[in-house]
C-alpha cells in the first residue's frame, strides 16, 4: 500500500518540486497513521506543505488505499538548521 501512495503522491507534487523522502505506517495511541514525509530542493514552507496536503487528500480520498488508516499525517523533512533567505 505505502509505495502505491508513494507513486500517486509522487505524480501530485511533482511540479511543486516535491517529493516523497519516506512513507511509513505506524499505530499512535491505538490509531493506524500514514505518515508521509516530503522533501525538496529548498526549505518547504507551510503554505506548500497545506496545499501539497489538500491535494494529496483529495486524491487519496478517491481510492481505496487508505482504508485501513485512522490518521494521515503529511510533514516536511527536517532540513538541520537551515535558513530561509
Amino acid at each position: 500500500m505505502e509505495k502505491e501512495v508513494e507513486t500517486i503522491v509522487n505524480n501530485l507534487i511533482k511540479d511543486d518540486n516535491l517529493q516523497v523522502s519516506a512513507i511509513f505506517k505506524e499505530k499512535k495511541e491505538g490509531k493506524y497513521v500514514l505518515n508521509i514525509e516530503l522533501d525538496s530542493e529548498g526549505v518547504i514552507d507551510l503554505n506548500r506543505i497545506t496545499d501539497a496536503s489538500r491535494i494529496i487528500n483529495e486524491e487519496l480520498d478517491k481510492t481505496d488505499l487508505l482504508k485501513d488508516i485512522d490518521e494521515l499525517d503529511i510533514y516536511s523533512k527536517e532540513k538541520g538548521g537551515q535558513n530561509e533567505r
